[in-house]
């Protein structure tokens, strides 16, 4: 039955591939179910019933993604949306978080219809080969750089913003030996390298105090989200304010969730020979559905992760992968602690290397054309230093389009291209 829905051997995949590459991707974006509610609860949102919520609304995007768009990613509240969300729009603009759910729930909205009438696989199909390229290239310097980041191998300075953490730390000694074993492992083509790698580096900080066991019972019910859920305030429904943010949500999910899919393919060797990923549309319908329902439930933004290239990198190709994780997500509804306990440090080198594997798309780019090179530069570079995969595509399709045009290259910018530049531009003005 799953090799006749999902094509398995056409994929030139196994069930056994795509359940290690489902659970992996579910370890690496697990985190999402600890630090969504406290992010969220920093708005006046009741944290145990985010719990749930985060954990549902992933569970029903991801299901879309497995089962309609048979695409190996999941879908999860973003981050970065979820601290707009609570620490831009409530406790800086002073807007209630029912406010700001309202306008979660109206871009999800916005989403099914523009996916309806094609026009955000349009977007998806007008990005110029190389950039997708790039764009590949791009999220894992990104991905790789937050898995630094949690392990505290890469920390903040007030003099030159980043540096080195300190070896010594037992956060760093985890991820360390994580990285190490889950390298050999791959080197040795042992079939689920990365999860060993987590559950390893998970043992290991035990004895160091990184990870913690879990108190008191391992199975929970779920949290009630009647303190959340439905909870909207259409009292502004038509003020600038309202446009102003919902406008945000909008261009950042829009251009995180595209830049994820197409990166990922990207290097799953996904795309057709024009460069499109089968079954765009369909992609782009998870996480509208998943955006519209979580709101509902009480979450922010739900998006496609970039934490899915730890799943294709295990060979996750179909969408079993997404089945599997959305089924991980089941469970952590029920066994919270126990998932929970998979300290960072421990899917940190899952991250760093995937981020190492995302990177050999760039081969595939012509440097020796300047008009190609430089957006494909900044594309890489944004992500990153921006610490926003939407940011570098701004960059880079903007560089995009002034050196072609600049060139008298102009021909070669689509249409859609030149909207997405005066799109762009206009965001830096609302901004």
């Amino acid at each position: 039955m799953l090799e006749k829905f999902f094509k398995l051997s056409e994929n030139k995949t196994t069930v056994r591939t795509e359940v290690i590459a489902g659970i992996t991707t579910f370890m690496t974006m697990a985190y999402i179910l600890a630090v969504n509610p406290d992010i969220l609860s920093a708005a006046g949102m009741d944290k145990h019933a985010v719990f749930s919520a985060t954990a549902i609304a992933s569970i029903i995007g991801t299901l879309v993604m497995a089962l309609w768009a048979k695409l190996p990613f999941a879908l999860a509240p973003g981050m970065g949306l979820n601290a707009f969300f609570a620490f831009t729009v409530c406790l800086g603009m002073g807007y209630t978080w029912q406010f700001a759910l309202t306008a979660v729930f109206l871009e999800g909205i916005i989403f099914l219809i523009l996916t309806a009438f094609n026009i955000r696989e349009l977007i998806v199909n007008s990005i110029p080969m190389n950039m997708k390229h790039a764009i590949s290239a791009g999220i894992g310097l990104f991905i790789a750089f937050i898995g630094m980041q949690n392990a505290g191998l890469i920390v903040n300075s007030d003099a030159t913003l980043v540096t080195l953490g300190s070896i010594k730390e037992s956060t760093v000694l985890v991820t360390l030996f994580g990285l190490t074993l889950s390298g050999v492992l791959l080197a040795l083509n042992v079939k689920g390298a990365l999860l060993i790698g987590i559950f390893a580096a998970t043992l290991l900080g035990l004895p160091l105090g990184v990870t913690h066991l879990p108190a008191g019972n391992l199975i929970s019910t779920p949290p009630s989200l009647s303190p959340i859920a439905f909870q909207f305030d259409f009292s502004e429904i038509f003020s600038m304010k309202m446009l102003i943010v919902l406008f945000t949500f909008l261009f950042v999910d829009m251009f995180d969730t595209v830049g994820t899919l197409v990166g990922v393919a990207s290097k799953a060797n996904m795309l057709d020979k024009q460069g499109k990923l089968p079954r765009v549309k369909q992609a782009l319908f998870a996480d509208a559905v998943g955006t519209t329902c979580g709101a509902m439930l009480g979450t922010s933004t739900v998006t496609t992760y970039v934490e899915s290239a730890s799943g294709v990198a295990e060979g996750g190709r179909t969408g079993l992968t997404a089945l599997t994780t959305a089924g991980m997500f089941f469970l952590a509804l029920f066994l919270s602690p126990l998932f929970l306990m998979v300290p960072p440090a421990a899917t940190a080198p899952a991250l760093i290397l995937v981020g190492s594997f995302m990177l050999s798309p760039i081969l595939k780019v012509n440097f020796n054309d300047i008009t190609e090179a430089i957006p494909v530069f900044l594309t890489i570079i944004m992500m990153p230093l921006a610490y926003s995969i939407a940011e570098g595509i701004v960059f880079g399709m903007l560089s995009y389009v002034i050196l072609k045009v600049l060139s008298g290259r102009y021909k070669e910018v689509s249409p859609v291209s030149f909207g997405l530049a005066l799109l762009f531009i206009l965001k830096f003005y609302i901004d």
